[in-house]
Formats: C-alpha cells, sequence, structure tokens
C-alpha cells in the first residue's frame, strides 16, 4: 500500500504529523517545523486512491457522508498513527499523528515530582492536561495512566477518539473503549462507566457541555478521573469550564469544580536545544486556597497563586520555562521569546 510507503518514511524521518493535500507534495512536521517530505505533488486523485486503501467500505460510506472521519490506522510495521479524514475545497485530505509505539515512561518525559503525587493519590478526582493542539496531551496523559497501571491494582476504563496509546495490563485492570465501536458517545459511555466498576477513568477529550458535566459528576463519586482540554493555562481552564455553562447554573459548577478538582497541568512543546522537543508545564494544586478562589469567583487570582505557591507543588509556566533554560534544555532566544508570551497573557 502507498500509504504503508509514505507512514515508514515519515516515522523514520522523525516526524510527529504527516500531511496530504492535493495540489502539494506529503508534507510532515519535524520538532514543530512544517516541510515538504518530498518534492512530488499529490493529485487528487492520488489521495483519493490512497484514503480508499485505508478505509473499509463502512468507513468509506461514513466518511462520505459526514465529510469528517477519526480513526487509528497500524502499519504492518507496528506504527500507529491517529488519523483525520476531510474534505478541502472538494478534494479528500489527510493529517495524521504518530503514536509511539513505546509509552514514555514519566520520567522520559520530565514530569515534575508533583505530578506523581496527583496519580498516587488515594482519594479521586478530576485531573486536567491542557493545552494547544499538538503539545503532548495524550503523551502526557498516557505516561500517568501507564504510571498508574505500573503501580497499582486497580481497574482502568478509558474512552477514546480514537485509541492511541495501546496499554498493556501490568499490575492493573486496563479497558479501553473507543468512539464509533464500543460505544456511540463520549456521554454514553461515561453514563454506563459506573457499571464496570472503575477506580481510575480516562476521558480522550471533554468535547462538550454534556461530556464535561457528566465528567465533573464523575470526579464526584470518588473515582480518579483524567481529561484533557484544548485551553492555554490554568486559571484559562476553570473559566472555559465555567463559562462553557448557562449561567443559572455557573455557581453550581464554581462549587462543583472546587471540591472536585485535584490538579491541571497545562503544557506546551518547545524546541529543545540540540534537537528535538521539550515540555514546559504550568500546575495549579487545588489547595483549600484555590478552591475558595474558584468558589468565589475569583478565578483571576489563580496565576499569582499559583506563583507563589512553589512550597505547594504549584509551578508557574516563567519558572518551568527558567528550569528548562537553567538545564540548558532550551536555548535563551527561546526562554524570552516565551516569557514575552507570557507577559502578554496576564
Amino acid at each position: 500500500m502507498v500509504i504503508e510507503t509514505l507512514f515508514k518514511s515519515a516515522i523514520a524521518s522523525g516526524a510527529s504529523d504527516f500531511h496530504l493535500i492535493a495540489g502539494l507534495p506529503a508534507f510532515v512536521r519535524i520538532d514543530g517545523e512544517l516541510k515538504p517530505a518530498d518534492k512530488k505533488e499529490m493529485s487528487s486523485k492520488d489521495i483519493e486512491s490512497i484514503i480508499k486503501e485505508m478505509l473499509t467500505a463502512d468507513q468509506l460510506k461514513k466518511f462520505e457522508i459526514e465529510k469528517e472521519l477519526d480513526f487509528a490506522y497500524e502499519t504492518s510495521a507496528d506504527s500507529r498513527f491517529r488519523v483525520n479524514l476531510f474534505w478541502e475545497k472538494g478534494n479528500m485530505s489527510l493529517s495524521a499523528r504518530a503514536i509511539p509505539s513505546k509509552i514514555p515512561t514519566m520520567e522520559e518525559i520530565g514530569m515534575p515530582q508533583t505530578v506523581y503525587d496527583l496519580c498516587n493519590a488515594n482519594t479521586g478526582g478530576l485531573i486536567l492536561v491542557t493545552g494547544p493542539t499538538g503539545c503532548g496531551k495524550s503523551t502526557s496523559l498516557a505516561a500517568m495512566i501507564d504510571y498508574i497501571n505500573k503501580n497499582k491494582n486497580v481497574n482502568i476504563v478509558t474512552l477514546e477518539d480514537p485509541i492511541e496509546f495501546m496499554f498493556k495490563p501490568i499490575k492493573s485492570v486496563v479497558r479501553q473503549r473507543q468512539l464509533g465501536t464500543d460505544m456511540l458517545s463520549f456521554q454514553n459511555g461515561l453514563i454506563h462507566v459506573l457499571r464496570q466498576d472503575p477506580n481510575v477513568i480516562m476521558v480522550g477529550e471533554m468535547r462538550n457541555l454534556e461530556t464535561i458535566a457528566t465528567t465533573i459528576t464523575l470526579a464526584e463519586t470518588g473515582h480518579l478521573v483524567f481529561a484533557t482540554l484544548h485551553t492555554y493555562s490554568a486559571p484559562q481552564t476553570v473559566d472555559r469550564i465555567i463559562d462553557g455553562f448557562p449561567p443559572h447554573q455557573q455557581n453550581q459548577v464554581r462549587t462543583q469544580i472546587s471540591i472536585t478538582l485535584k490538579g491541571i497541568i497545562s503544557q506546551k512543546l518547545l524546541p529543545k536545544n540540540g534537537g528535538g522537543r521539550v515540555a514546559a508545564r504550568e500546575i495549579l494544586i487545588n489547595t483549600p486556597a484555590v478552591a475558595n478562589m474558584i468558589r468565589e469567583n475569583k478565578v483571576a487570582q489563580l496565576k499569582t497563586n499559583i506563583q507563589t505557591s512553589a512550597s505547594e507543588g504549584m509551578i508557574s509556566m516563567d519558572n518551568s520555562l527558567m528550569d528548562l533554560y537553567k538545564r540548558g534544555l532550551i536555548t535563551e532566544e527561546i526562554l524570552k521569546n516565551n516569557m514575552a508570551v507570557q507577559r502578554k497573557m496576564k
């Protein structure tokens, strides 16, 4: 299959993402930079032929009707990709994210001790991993779930679209459910998950109000719930969740979050000194002071609280950036550019 050759070449080049666009050569993203993988332009017919090779008859029918399709694709060389198909100017188009065959450890991706403490907690609650598209949220989430899998005898249920990293049960039982094949919707899967005797629940993405509301309710029942959200900072994450609800429900949601939230890990990937990429992370821990700020609608004060609460395990983005620079992991230019971005966000 042509796609096998293209994906194999992308993996060999160290690409994180792969794109097919009619009238252009194939593109890959390496260390955050998008560049052509070849000089040959791909015609609309070329791409249509490649895509049809990848799909079952049912998948093709769904794609033609809905105009969008998400699925996981595994090559004969055991490489996995999260694939999104869509239409662009009347042509089929493809974007794919490479999924590492090995789940990285928390140590390998530089998770601070605070995150280990969150994963080791014996009480339930909500742990959010946030950041823009392509910032490594799925990888961080997988590393955290795998850490629990290796260290606790618990029942883990994941709800994903599509299944990305494949977990092998070690100390824990791990059940991975995929949207479309194993459940009709995230909300439906979440409603029924309590009947599956879970200790830990992972929600691939809180996409809409119904999923957010159900996820918060699950965290209230004493389960440890992990989820992701596309936000740029911990305070913005709290605002985004609350603002998503109708005004008459927002006071109740503030109270729910103040009780259920355990922590927010907000991250972004930066060019690593010497090649590759490294994550900078802001971490908010739900201390009594933080809970009170959320409950009293003083979310704007959370940023200052993060900056002054290092002794309680919190990490500001500025301090994370400075730590990466001091350890030689990012250049002075990357440090200054990102510090400037942080100042604009204040």
